[in-house]
């Protein structure tokens, strides 16, 4: 026999003995979160199956899959060997430190310290989310059903979809789960039938229904606008419907595949629409005058002093009666931050507020000059009739409205010195946040950074409002977040106003 012949034999050979390494009634189960199949999403997108393919096999060894037979268990990432041993994170190498964070989709840059510190959170957090998984579970249990939460952050190619069924106290529960691919993110949707009488969902793709903040309070609870929104109002009642977006670049948004401005107009039914950092050029809004079909009434400002910067508009159904740009003070008005436009009832402003900048450069511009301009304008304005302010004010109001508030001290958006102006030039002056007034011990953020994938996390800030003035802030009957809308590191938000 050559060793060609051997080679052969011996390959056929290990085939036979090791198919896979799996053995019949064994099953590995998981599904990917849609949310995290790439940065570029529509308004709303769902997972599919894709053909199975061959494990990563780079994967460190650390990370083997806990199968069990008969039953269905979800994958272990090596993270439970921390749980009751934590002191062994100090005795790991900075490459192993670097691959355990990794593979569970965390970055792995700095110093070992470094390292070791986050990989500790990550193991705490862990932790927590599993107490808060049986403590559930043992309140589904208590009305005869079962409902198994557990998540993964495994790099996998195979794709499957298994049915499986166990006994829990001589009832049947038939567990569905789906896996696809393309992501680190790994989580599940686990549905759960009793005598096909009891149906629970427990979805691990909204990551914003899950409480994110360095330094909770214990009355504070997570954004959920698919039970904390109210009944949507008769249509006898009289009402106008606003959304505001920062888009972070209308151009781009629109280049995006899938993405539709006439669909989302379609979902949310807004009246008008508030835009923020469009980023357009004068020759630019000619093209695009007539964003939406139905919603002829637009109305655009564009940066002069740089170009491709800044910018806001207001689209509408409804014909305003009368519009005007900036704050008529020259100093403010070149960068495009302002537009407003007056209603029967009421003025409608659409601001974009000065960022303070990277080294903070423009704080004393942004809160000594520009807020004390707006408040003034705005106080103006309400001389004839209510006022509705809303934008990205670039303001952290709250410790509530900002996910690591102890690290974000000195940092645009939440210094000391923006907050209070914030308090001083509209809340003191009367003005109402109407989100924090609907929801005082609610967290819920209306942008992410790009970087380090926070959105999956919902790592953010809250900084785009509505703020409205005191005499029809009892007429506001929802104040909300869309949290699903992806396409810029800002989500909309929106306002029902009874009129």
């Amino acid at each position: 026999m050559n060793h060609i012949q051997a080679l052969q034999f011996g390959f056929k050979t290990f085939l036979k003995v090791v198919p896979w390494n799996l053995r019949p009634g064994l099953v590995i189960s998981l599904r990917l979160s849609a949310s995290s199949m790439g940065s570029k999403r529509t308004i709303s997108s769902s997972s599919k199956p894709i053909s199975a393919m061959d494990e990563d096999k780079t994967e460190s060894k650390r990370f083997k899959p806990v199968v069990k037979e008969n039953g269905v268990e979800s994958v272990s990432v090596g993270l439970a060997s921390f749980k009751n041993n934590p002191e062994t994170i100090e005795k790991m190498t900075v490459q192993e430190l670097r691959t355990t964070l990794r593979s569970n989709g965390l970055p792995a840059k700095g110093l070992k310290s470094e390292l070791v510190s986050a990989l500790k959170s990550l193991v705490e957090k862990m932790n927590g989310e599993s107490s808060q998984a049986e403590e559930e579970e043992d309140q589904v249990q208590n009305v005869g059903t079962v409902s198994e939460v557990r998540k993964s952050k495994r790099t996998s190619k195979q794709s499957r979809l298994e049915v499986n069924t166990v006994q829990v106290d001589s009832k049947a529960v038939t567990t569905k789960k789906k896996l696809s691919v393309e992501s680190v993110e790994v989580s599940e949707t686990i549905c759960v039938k009793v005598d096909s009488k009891v149906e629970l969902s427990t979805p691990r793709n909204e990551p914003w229904t899950i409480l994110a903040h360095k330094k909770p309070q214990k009355d504070w609870i997570p954004y959920n606008p698919r039970t904390m929104r109210p009944p949507i109002l008769s249509r006898d009642t009289k009402c106008v419907k606003l959304l505001s977006w920062n888009v972070n670049g209308l151009r781009a948004l629109l280049k995006l595949d899938g993405f539709s401005a006439l669909e989302l107009a379609q979902r949310e039914d807004f009246d008008i629409l508030c835009l923020q950092e469009t980023k357009l050029q004068d020759k630019d809004v000619e093209k695009i005058a007539c964003l939406i079909d139905g919603y002829q009434n637009s109305f655009w400002t564009c940066s002069t002093s740089k170009l491709g910067y800044s910018g806001a508009a207001i689209i509408s159904r409804i014909k305003p009666l009368s519009v005007k740009y900036g704050l008529g003070i020259e100093d403010h008005d070149s960068e495009g931050r302002l537009v407003t436009a007056e209603f029967d009832s009421f003025y409608l402003v659409c601001g974009y507020v000065p960022n303070s900048g990277d080294g903070l450069k423009r704080l004393s511009y942004r809160t000594t000059e520009w807020d004390v301009s707006l408040s003034n304008y705005l106080k103006e304005l309400e001389k004839s009739k209510p006022v509705i302010l809303t934008g990205d004010l670039n303001c952290a109001h709250q410790e509530i409205d900002i996910y690591n508030p102890a690290g974000n001290k000195r940092s645009a958006g939440f210094t000391i010195e923006e907050r209070e102006s914030f308090e001083k030039n509209f809340l003191s002056k009367g003005f109402v946040d109407t989100f924090r007034k609907q929801h005082p011990g609610v967290v819920g953020y209306t942008y992410w950074g790009f970087r380090h994938g926070l959105r999956k996390t919902n790592k953010g800030w809250r900084l785009d409002y509505f703020l409205v003035s005191e005499s029809i802030a009892d007429q506001v009957h929802d104040s909300y977040i869309v949290p699903d809308v992806h396409g810029s590191d800002h989500c909309p938000i929106g306002l029902v106003l009874k009129l």
